[in-house]
């Protein structure tokens, strides 16, 4: 009797236990987050429909208007967001530097590669977008990073700005450290008549109508386009792609810190990761098959990015820019 009075007690204080847990991951949840539009829908439709007690309020602008109205909210002492979902991890390792982000020791992390995720667990990579070249169908394809100073090339390439893109932010601060390419490689784009613009879907947009011949982009806009019968190719350089592994991390000022676990949670999750492929993303899992017409993810070779470094020269590097394309 004893023992059955002991296991029973267990069974109730474990079922207290787990209903405690899940009254406790309800109610709003706030989010930041620099997704694409119809992907932060999917990606809050998904969330709610595994954990319906919770309901999201999301905010989506580029990574740098986020974390400019989120650095305006900080200094009048209202940061709003629960949860940020952004594109570059320069931005959490400055958000960490501050000491702003939640560390979740308990996030499973068992499914993404080493390196992808903060070592304190405060930030958590939850795809791969690379960065490559989107060439028009009536352009030569180009093999190098290189190719976009050729004469052919000559006043028909754009790119996203650092100034606007967490994506373009990783690319210029790698590229800029590069002993083969550095500042001398931006300062020829620039005399070759490149010109920056203020986000990827511009890039996209301008080479998609013939306006450019080629444009430095994020991989899946031109991939999904050129699945659907769009006029462009994407390509992958020789020397290799930058990538941004688009975290997610909790502020220190969560309202609901339960509900934020339980968003990080479900990202890292099989269906998170899935759902990151079926929105035509590179999954962090060698074990989920890519989208259509996406390489493996051991078949992409990745430039060395020296995130830190990058986060500590990011305003140099948007200065020098700027003063090359304009701001």
């Amino acid at each position: 009797m004893k023992r059955a009075f002991a296991t029973a007690v267990v069974a109730a204080l474990a079922a207290c236990l787990a209903w405690s847990g899940a009254a406790q991951a309800q109610g709003k949840l706030t989010l930041y987050t620099s997704q694409p539009q119809s992907d932060a829908e999917q990606t809050v439709a998904a969330f709610e429909k595994a954990n319906p007690g919770i309901k999201v309020e999301f905010i989506r602008n580029g990574t740098t208007q986020v974390m400019s109205k989120l650095a305006a909210e900080f200094a009048a002492g209202d940061p709003r967001p629960d949860v940020l979902l952004i594109a570059d991890a320069t931005a959490m390792e400055t958000l960490k530097s501050a000491g702003r982000l939640l560390a979740y020791g308990e996030a499973n992390t068992a499914r993404l590669p080493a390196g992808t995720f903060d070592k304190d667990k405060t930030y958590f990579a939850t795809k791969l977008i690379t960065t490559g070249i989107v060439a028009h169908k009536s352009a030569k394809l180009p093999e190098s990073w290189n190719d976009l100073l050729s004469d052919a090339a000559k006043g028909k390439v754009t790119m996203a700005s650092p100034l606007y893109s967490g994506a373009a932010v990783i690319h210029v601060g790698t590229l800029a450290a590069d002993k083969n390419f550095g500042w001398p490689y931006f300062e020829k784009l620039a005399k070759n008549g490149a010109v920056a613009v203020r986000g990827n879907g511009d890039v996209l947009k301008a080479v998609a109508t013939g306006e450019k011949l080629y444009g430095v982009v994020v991989d899946f806009m031109p991939l999904r386009e050129q699945a659907k019968g769009s006029p462009v190719t994407f390509v992958f350089p020789k020397e290799g792609v930058t990538a941004v592994t688009e975290p997610v991390a909790i502020l220190k000022t969560s309202k609901n810190q339960a509900a934020a676990k339980k968003f990080i949670d479900f990202l890292l999750s099989n269906a998170g990761l899935s759902l990151a492929v079926a929105q035509g993303y590179l999954a962090l899992d060698k074990g989920i098959d890519p989208p259509k017409g996406f390489p493996k993810l051991d078949q992409i070779k990745l430039m060395n990015s020296d995130i830190p470094g990058i986060m500590k020269t990011d305003e140099a590097n948007k200065k020098k820019f700027a003063d090359l394309f304009g701001g």
